[in-house]
């Protein structure tokens, strides 16, 4: 017998819901557990900023007892407000090979969906683009990232069986780090200091770094990715609520600002050593053992650096200064022996951004969805 039920937002319930995923997949090469604590913060709404602006609803599938799929509903208010929009977002979606079992979590969704007036119903998506978005549909037998979600091809089938077609495509490419700066990178970095009096600003000190780009850090990625598909601005609240998270934990070699002659930020990379390997090992959870597998994934040997943001000011983007980043960045990649790069999700019409990669021996090696349907 297959039961729905509705899971109330408690920590207890939420480790639950967040365990299904890492037992689903247990086993397979290329799954990447999310760590748990992380899921639960951003699922519980007295932890998540984001519940300032967005509902959220949860389910699971149990048979004869036992989970057998899971599934968020969430409306994001701010973007439908933005856009004059009513569209509700189904994330955070896993289930086992059974038509039953994901025909039931969906509808309980779109019911939710219709119930707070949506009209359409777009995913996977999460809260906001701080989430992990977009169904994979290529590159199954490719190791998944920290900052990607990694689900079985059946998946793809499933929801278009349920009447789901493409919404938008991002795609995933894999670089090798070249032996030196190419030639041509640092020919336009050159021009792009003298024509604009850009320069790279690094940091040793962790607090100066959070005193001095923090703010503006979050703010750039605000004016630079505003525009972009299904796009949710982050509030203050939002800002200082990753400042804390992220900026701890970075290595500050791998994090290069450009600033103008007023030491205004104009740009940002930030890159991360690939933790995948790590978080395989901890299981997606720091204890008893698993925050050593992730200290050692920081800090110690890897062939692969995860490319996570790349952000430019847009009256500067198309002007070279991602040659001023890779300028710098390139070097350290080589100091730490890393020999492949990430990219993150790029929406497939974004030739501007995809351009780069062009100076780089590169593949395109993944690909994923977001899938709609009209209520």
């Amino acid at each position: 017998m297959l039961e729905i039920r509705k899971i109330e937002p408690t920590k207890r319930n939420l480790k639950k819901f967040t365990q299904f995923q890492t037992n689903l997949y247990k086993g397979n090469p290329y799954f990447v557990p999310a760590l748990l604590s992380d899921d639960v913060a951003t699922l519980h709404p007295g932890t998540n900023p984001a519940f300032d602006f967005c509902d959220a609803v949860y389910f699971m599938a149990f048979r004869d007892g036992k989970p057998v799929g899971r599934i968020a509903g969430i409306i994001n208010r701010q973007v439908n407000e933005t856009h004059d929009k009513a569209n509700a977002r189904f994330g955070f979606i896993d289930f086992i090979d059974d038509e039953e079992v994901s025909e039931r979590l969906i509808k309980a969704v779109e019911d939710w969906a219709k119930e707070k007036g949506m009209k359409k119903i777009i995913g996977p998506m999460g809260f906001t683009d701080m989430d992990h978005e977009g169904m994979l549909i290529e590159g199954f037998e490719e190791l998944g990232t920290m900052a990607t979600i990694y689900n079985y091809p059946y998946y793809q089938r499933h929801l278009e069986r349920l009447g789901y077609t493409k919404e938008a495509d991002w795609v995933e490419f894999l670089m090798e780090v070249p032996k030196e700066i190419p030639e041509k990178y640092n020919r336009i970095a050159d021009i792009v200091k003298k024509k604009y009096g850009l320069k790279v600003a690094k940091y040793k000190n962790r607090k100066k770094a959070k005193a001095e780009i923090g703010y503006p850090l979050f703010h750039l990625i605000n004016e630079a990715y505003d525009g972009l598909y299904e796009y949710s601005r982050l509030t203050e609240k939002q800002i200082e609520y990753y400042i804390e998270i992220y900026l701890g934990l970075l290595n500050l070699d791998l994090l290069t600002a450009i600033v103008d002659k007023d030491n205004k930020l104009v740009g940002i990379g930030i890159s991360i050593p690939s933790m995948s390997r790590a978080l395989q090992k901890s299981k997606g959870k720091y204890f008893p053992l698993g925050w050593w597998h992730l200290l050692k994934g920081l800090k110690g040997k890897n062939d692969r650096v995860d490319l996570l943001l790349v952000a430019v000011k847009p009256e500067y983007q198309n002007k070279g200064v991602n040659a001023l980043l890779f300028q710098d960045l390139i070097p350290y990649y080589i100091k730490y022996g890393y020999k492949y790069a990430e990219s993150n999700l790029e929406l497939e019409t974004n030739n501007k951004v995809q351009g780069q990669w062009d100076y780089f021996n590169n593949r395109q090696h993944r690909r994923r969805r977001a899938f709609y349907k009209n209520l």
